[in-house]
C-alpha cells in the first residue's frame, strides 16, 4: 500500500511539473528574432552565444523588417537563414 501512494505522488509530482513545462514545450515553435531573449536565440540552429548576441546588438538600432534580414548580421548567411527560415519572424504571429 505505502509504495502505491509512493508511486502516485510521484505520477502527481510528474504531472505538475508538466503542466508548467507544457507551455514552453508546446509554444508556437516560432522565434521572434526582434524580442527573443538570449536563450531562445541559441536554439536556432547554428546560432551560439556570439551569434545571438549580435543579434541583440544588431537589432537595437536596426529592427528586423522580414526574417531575411537576419542575413544582415554578421556570421549569418544563407545557409544559417535556410535552416531557420521556418521558425523565425518579425512580429506575432
Amino acid at each position: 500500500m505505502n509504495q502505491i501512494k509512493k508511486v502516485s505522488l510521484l505520477i502527481l509530482i510528474s504531472l505538475l511539473f508538466l503542466s508548467f513545462c507544457q507551455p514552453v514545450i508546446a509554444g508556437s515553435g516560432k522565434i521572434n528574432i526582434n524580442t527573443a531573449i538570449k536563450k531562445e536565440l541559441v536554439t536556432l540552429k547554428h546560432v551560439g552565444d556570439k551569434i545571438s548576441e549580435r543579434i541583440i546588438e544588431y537589432r537595437k538600432d536596426n529592427p528586423f523588417q522580414k526574417p531575411e534580414d537576419i542575413m544582415q548580421v554578421k556570421g549569418i548567411g544563407q545557409k544559417v537563414f535556410d535552416a531557420n527560415k521556418d521558425v523565425i519572424v518579425v512580429k506575432d504571429e
